[in-house]
């Protein structure tokens, strides 16, 4: 068996909790960020079933060819709470967000993903993850 870890990204948005659960939910807002710097992710390449069960997939396109994200939806509770599994990456890495209204026009956006593969767990891995960040960050200044 292959080590697992866990990892913690935490963000600080300028928008509604509401506003980021969108963007995080929906493909017309998906396909704008996600994925790493280098990688695009086509509206065609995008399948969002919002509902514990429903099927969450996305196809980023790079460089380095094509890579399908394939998973399941455990918990949507707009605004406050999304979490995933992906089966398919060594016994089922679990993502949750949890987006807190900070009362001041600002959300806190705290993804935390756990059972993540020893190779998603380098330093140019989490680095590559940390540049979809930024890409979501510049994405919400055109909202």
């Amino acid at each position: 068996m292959t080590e697992t870890g866990e990892m913690t990204y935490r963000r600080v948005h300028r928008a509604s909790p509401e506003l980021l659960f969108d963007c995080m939910t929906k493909p017309e807002h998906l396909t704008h960020f996600w994925g790493p710097a280098g990688t695009t992710t086509p509206l065609d390449g995008i399948v969002v079933d919002l509902r514990p069960g429903g099927r969450f997939e996305t196809t980023m396109i790079g460089e380095g060819g094509t890579y399908t994200m394939k998973a399941t939806y455990v918990e949507v509770v707009r605004p406050e709470r999304l979490v995933w599994i992906e089966p398919g990456v060594e016994g089922g890495m679990k993502t949750t967000i949890t987006f807190r209204d900070l009362g001041d026009g600002r959300t806190e956006v705290v993804t935390h993903q756990t059972n993540v593969p020893a190779a998603y767990l380098s330093a140019e891995a989490r680095a590559g993850f940390a540049t979809s960040l930024d890409r979501f960050d510049a994405y919400l200044t055109t909202l």
